[in-house]
Formats: structure tokens, sequence, C-alpha cells
């Protein structure tokens, strides 16, 4: 089974339905709107803002979280992005200027998405963060096909998480490794090709 998740212009749809629909793009904007509370949150780069509330709405379920039940030595974090975390970049190359900032630099490593969420849901499987061109539905299935079938993992937090000033997008999915072969969506329907 696959679940997936959307964020796109204030639009935050579950499995191709609508959960939220906010006219602001401001991740802290949908964070207060769902009654987070992760303080941690408000210092995260943009490109872990958007991936952890992506994370935060795809495994939470009317019963609690999706791995509540699961082994989470065998949950693995499989993300793509495009960008990276070129705004922070900037900002920490400004920082260079006088004092080089510690607290940017954590964030200058496209990586660190994963390691927040991993942190947050306690997720100790297998990890790969990739910088692409584009959504890459291949690429990844590659990916979770080989973790399920060589590294033991059973469950798979994936997609794709791209973040600027001016435009996100967030396509992520929930993936159970009870499936033989996983194949995920192409990315026609992803916010990754919408301009």
């Amino acid at each position: 089974m696959i679940q997936s998740l959307t964020i796109n212009n204030g639009l935050v749809a579950l499995n191709g339905t609508t959960f939220l629909n906010l006219p602001s793009q401001s991740p802290e904007v949908i964070y207060r709107e769902l009654g987070l509370s992760y303080p941690k949150f408000f210092k995260m780069d943009l490109l872990c803002k958007w991936a952890w509330l992506g994370a935060e709405i795809l495994l939470k379920t009317t019963e609690g979280m999706r791995y509540d039940h699961l082994n989470k030595e065998r949950i693995a974090v499989v993300l793509a992005t495009g960008k990276g975390c070129l705004s922070v970049d900037k900002k920490y190359l400004e920082s260079m200027q006088t004092v080089a900032s510690p607290a940017l630099f954590v964030y200058t490593l496209p990586n660190i998405m994963l390691g927040e969420i991993c942190i947050r849901h306690g997720f100790k499987g297998e990890q790969i963060c990739m910088v692409q061109e584009s959504f890459n539905s291949d690429e990844l299935s590659f990916w979770i096909n080989d973790l399920f079938k060589h590294r033991k993992m059973e469950h798979c937090l994936t997609g794709w998480v791209d973040a600027t000033e001016d435009k996100h997008e967030v396509q992520l999915f929930w993936v159970s490794g009870t499936m033989d072969s996983v194949i995920l969506p192409l990315p026609t329907e992803s916010p990754a090709n919408t301009e």
C-alpha cells in the first residue's frame, strides 16, 4: 500500500483528497493551522520545515501515527531535492563576512531534512538523500525496492521536497514493505512538475 501527500500553493492533499486549503504558502501558517507543537520547527530552514510538515501530516492518522506499532529500525527514509538548501547557503555565505553562523551551517546540508524527520519520529532505518534535477519516481522506486530486498527495511517515507523563498514542492509517500515491488506514481501528478 502507498499513501501520498502533496503540498502545493497552500493546498495540502492526502491520497488525492484535499486535506487543507489555505491562501498562504507559509510553512508557519500551516504549522499553526494544524495546532502542532514542536518548538524546534522555528529554527529549521525552509527545506526542513516543508519536509517536516509533510511527514507530520502524512504519518498522522486518527488512531495516532502510522508507525506506532512498527519496528523503527525497519523504517527507511529516502528523499530527493532539487535546489537543496540554496537559500541557507546564501545566508551562510553572507554570515562568513563577519563570523560564520553555526546555527546556519547545520542547515547547509540537504540531508538534514532526513535527520529532522528521523529525530522527530524516532526512525532508525536506512536513509538516503539525493539531489536531482527533478522528481524522479523511477530512481526513488529503485532505492526503496533495494532497501526492502537487501537491507531488511519494511516501510519507507519517501518522495520529493524542494523549497526556495519563492516556491515549494512537496510530494511524499508512505510505502509498506509488504508489496512485492514498489512503483511510485509518475511525476506528472507531482507538484515538482507544476509551474
